[in-house]
């Protein structure tokens, strides 16, 4: 029998390792100089990472669920691992076409199944804290940025960008790894008498054929492309509506990692006493005020308590799924049925950015942007309420928190 809280460290260690993902915007402009190409250009490399992120943590869900958390997390280690080796080769090569292959592709793949492989594992350890407990694992990812984003700008000043990726390839691959080796599924879940009752549940086959899935990927969806559509944005937005600098801009852009990691531990556990349910409400209702107040602000306090606020409901929104999916579904296929939903990750972070250009483009200001934002989440809210009331009586395979 492992030891929980040593699980709980293998998982934070893979999530703060992919993480660093969040840290690409440290790297766009020294990238651009070395490839010679624009930002539009460059950026596609990060958007394809986080669209391959979705898409491979959908389709590999199982392959997790079959092979364990060992096996999936060395894969995840193997595959972001190449990709960024890989990355340094097409930088050395000044190959845009290598780095969307490299970054975007196999790293983006390795992103995706590092993001699920710990999860269904540590709700296995804490079955009666779910939330905490895949809060736990998921503040690594956004807490990473902080760590990774100095690191890389110190690396890449002293070492030169090519090397930079050599070095953090390594270390990231080594913290995978022994990460992975770590991890292994209870023989017998702390706090609870039968191995099989946290079994139980529905398969994700049976999970996606039902409208609560249906709902909570739609939630889902919005709350990561109106979250990183605001993120995109976060620097210049705040020197046009809130008249602060630049250095000002950047400390409030450092400052929303912190939030964006705290808001996941934090709202996560709070979803273990509030409930899943009511938790999402308060989200979406939160965030449509936010928006709405954040569209007509231009102090700068305000402006900044506002973004801190979403961003904090946009972690949490996060960390809180595996654990809503858990109650609804059980937990006999978590991996599976969590990959599904992470699709709309990779979706949302084409969609955002590409939401945020079109309004800049036709109205040359954000409060058009943010106010769409908070009509998003009135319609979430909404669902947020059916899922509430309803979520839990589905056909005979649902499982609530109490099965």
């Amino acid at each position: 029998m492992r030891n929980r809280w040593l699980i709980a460290l293998a998982a934070v260690g893979i999530h703060i390792s992919i993480g660093s993902v969040y840290a690409w915007s440290v790297l766009t402009r020294p990238i651009m100089a070395q490839l010679g190409a624009t930002l539009a250009q460059t950026t596609w490399a990060f958007s394809l990472a986080i669209l391959f992120l979705g898409m491979s943590a959908g389709f590999l869900g199982r392959f997790v669920e079959k092979h364990g958390p060992k096996k999936s997390g060395l894969l995840a280690m193997l595959f972001f691992g190449t990709g960024m080796f890989g990355t340094a080769l097409a930088l050395h090569l000044h190959s845009l076409l290598l780095l969307y292959l490299f970054y975007g592709v196999i790293g983006g793949i390795g992103l995706g199944v590092g993001y699920i492989t710990p999860v269904s594992t540590l709700v296995k350890y804490f079955p009666q804290h779910r939330g905490f407990a895949t809060g736990l694992a998921i503040m690594g990812f956004g807490f990473a940025a902080l760590i990774a984003g100095p690191v890389m700008q110190a690396l890449t000043a002293k070492a030169g960008l090519v090397d930079t990726f050599l070095l953090l390839g390594a270390a990231y691959m080594l913290l995978m790894g022994a990460s992975a080796l770590y991890l292994k599924p209870p023989v017998q879940p702390a706090g609870m008498a039968k191995v099989t009752q946290i079994q139980h549940g529905a398969t994700a086959a049976e999970a996606v054929r039902t409208w609560p899935f249906g709902m909570l990927w739609w939630v889902f969806f919005v709350n990561i492309t109106c979250g990183i559509g605001l993120l995109a944005v976060a620097s210049p937005m705040a020197q046009q509506a809130a008249g602060m600098d630049a250095a000002q801009a950047a400390s409030m852009v450092g400052l929303i990692g912190l939030v964006n990691g705290g808001g996941r531990i934090v709202w996560s556990t709070l979803s273990d006493y509030l409930g899943r349910g009511l938790t999402y409400m308060a989200f979406f209702a939160l965030e449509a005020g936010a928006f709405y107040l954040l569209a007509g602000t231009s102090d700068a306090l305000a402006f900044q308590l506002l973004v801190f606020l979403i961003i904090s409901c946009y972690g949490g929104g996060f960390s809180c799924m595996p654990a809503y999916l858990a109650d609804i579904f059980g937990t006999r296929e978590l991996s599976a049925i969590h990959g599904r939903v992470l699709t709309a990750w990779g979706i949302a972070g084409v969609a955002g950015p590409t939401i945020v250009s079109w309004f800049w483009e036709h109205t040359h200001s954000y409060t058009a942007t943010l106010l769409f934002f908070a009509g998003c989440f009135v319609l979430n809210f909404l669902l947020a309420t059916v899922l509430k009331l309803h979520g839990s009586r589905t056909s005979g395979v649902v499982k609530t928190a109490n099965t």
